[in-house]
């Protein structure tokens, strides 16, 4: 796990600098991906990257360098280059950060159940094989794979005001899907994949429900391929959470990273509707809508204690009862924008540098069981798993499809309906937010694949949910 010898701390404390400031951030990941596919294992992908990221300030200005050198001279080297960098933008530099706090902590954060050991790569591979046979033979089902992800990740921050931040994670990605095919029309169901990543070990797995999923999932694929198109109009929507995930993602956490606010990123993933007089003034959603950024669920992706610039990261409300009262502004964007915003300066790797980005972003669950959202509807749907999104570039209007759909007809689930979608305009849509599910509707996702940043960085996400209604949104189906 950790380097028991001190040997990284030793050649930090054995760097010389004339910086007022400098700090290491070295990163050590390893990811591995296995997959059966139509009965047939298909050749395993391994990879392992490792390197440091070395920061400084000088004259309030800041700069890094990065290597992948772990010697005490490819270290000294970096932090060379980042003091000559500093030096020579000092006059072209907009911002003095030389009042700026910097972390003195120190502190070891750790996945759940990361001291027990994972089933072998053989006996997981066996497990996915089980499951990929379990689809029936159907010549309709024409294509289905089981796989399973494991990233891990060591990460150590230090810097010259004494702070040892340590962070050693797993993330587990299980997944299974099963195309269905008439010959005229496909129709697809997933479980995990993209939308199920947790922190932990085996426990992901049977918390995700792969193991005796396939005869489900593929049944549901059948049952997509006989039903008839979602028909066009407004009515109630209930999204689960495997599909609020996304609804979550691209119209609540986007828009409001406040390096996208303040037109950092408008050359590649876009700006934002939301303006900084916004915060404290704009009714984001209805009464009903409580955002939390929460970096204290441990099985969620992003959960940790604190950041790449080694900020505590704290539970937080952006959104509270509607009203929308901070932004995803880490230390940085904290300091240029005036604004209170949280811990979530992030960094895909050790060649990458910190920037604000989406960690936990959760909505609060209400009081309302399943069963009384469902009976509270007269005439509206229920959609589950999201397959097409489609959002401008300020996160402003929206088309989102879903591959499962059920209709609702005065409180009573009715016949599943295919290609279900919806569109809308994000603050309009979150006012239209009529009725939020309890804990028992609760459900941790997330997505390891959220890309941001010139150059582009990937990181995971994650996202609780509840399931929620909102009242008289424009629904359509495939043809329309």
């Amino acid at each position: 796990m950790f380097d028991s010898s001190g040997l990284l701390r030793q050649r930090f404390a054995a760097l010389r600098s004339t910086a007022e400031l400098f700090s290491l951030r070295h990163v050590k990941q390893s990811h591995q991906s296995l997959s059966v596919r139509r009965n047939v294992a298909e050749p395993p992908h391994f990879s392992q990257d490792e390197g440091a990221m070395l920061t400084v300030r000088v004259d309030g200005v800041e700069t890094y360098a990065a290597t992948a050198d772990l010697s005490q001279s490819g270290l000294q080297h970096a932090l060379e280059q980042a003091e000559a960098l500093a030096r020579r933008i000092k006059r072209h530099s907009l911002l003095d950060l030389s009042g700026q706090s910097v972390s003195s902590q120190r502190h070891d954060h750790l996945s759940p159940n990361l001291d027990r050991a994972l089933p072998s790569l053989a006996d997981c591979l066996e497990l996915l094989a089980a499951e990929s046979a379990s689809v029936p033979k159907d010549a309709r089902l024409v294509d289905w794979q089981a796989s399973l992800g494991i990233t891990r990740v060591e990460q150590t921050y230090l810097n010259s005001v004494g702070a040892e931040l340590r962070h050693a994670q797993r993330f587990m990605f299980p997944g299974l899907g099963v195309t269905a095919s008439d010959g005229q029309d496909s129709q697809s169901r997933t479980l995990g994949r993209d939308n199920f990543g947790q922190q932990g070990g085996f426990e992901v797995i049977e918390r995700c429900g792969l193991v005796g999923a396939a005869r489900r999932v593929a049944d549901e694929a059948l049952q997509l391929l006989l039903a008839p198109n979602t028909p066009s109009g407004v009515r109630d929507l209930l999204l689960m959470p495997d599909q609020m995930m996304l609804q979550i993602h691209e119209s609540i956490g986007h828009p409001l990273e406040m390096d996208r606010i303040l037109g950092d990123e408008r050359n590649y993933a876009g700006t934002s509707f939301v303006k900084t007089a916004d915060f404290g003034h704009l009714q984001y959603g209805s009464a009903l809508l409580n955002v939390t950024f929460d970096p204290g669920i441990g099985e969620e992706l992003a959960s940790y204690s604190f950041d790449d610039d080694g900020t505590q990261a704290t539970k937080q409300f952006l959104i509270r009862d509607g009203l929308l009262v901070r932004p995803l502004g880490g230390a940085l964007s904290q300091w240029r924008s005036g604004l209170d915003g949280v811990a979530n300066s992030r960094a895909c790797g050790w060649n990458r540098a910190p920037i604000d980005r989406m960690a936990n972003l959760n909505i609060e669950p209400g009081e309302q069981t399943l069963a009384q959202l469902i009976g509270a509807i007269e005439h509206g749907i229920l959609m589950r798993t999201n397959r097409s999104w489609s959002i401008d570039d300020a996160r402003n209007k929206f088309q989102f499809g879903c591959e499962w759909g059920q209709l609702i007809e005065n409180g009573e689930l009715k016949g599943v309906v295919k290609n279900p979608n919806y569109r809308g305009i994000s603050a309009d849509f979150w006012r239209n937010l009529s009725a939020v599910g309890d804990r028992s509707t609760f459900q941790v996702l997330g997505t390891p694949n959220c890309g941001k940043g010139e150059p582009n960085q990937v990181v995971r996400v994650g996202h609780a949910s509840p399931a929620c209604v909102f009242r008289q949104i424009d629904v359509f189906g495939g043809d329309a």
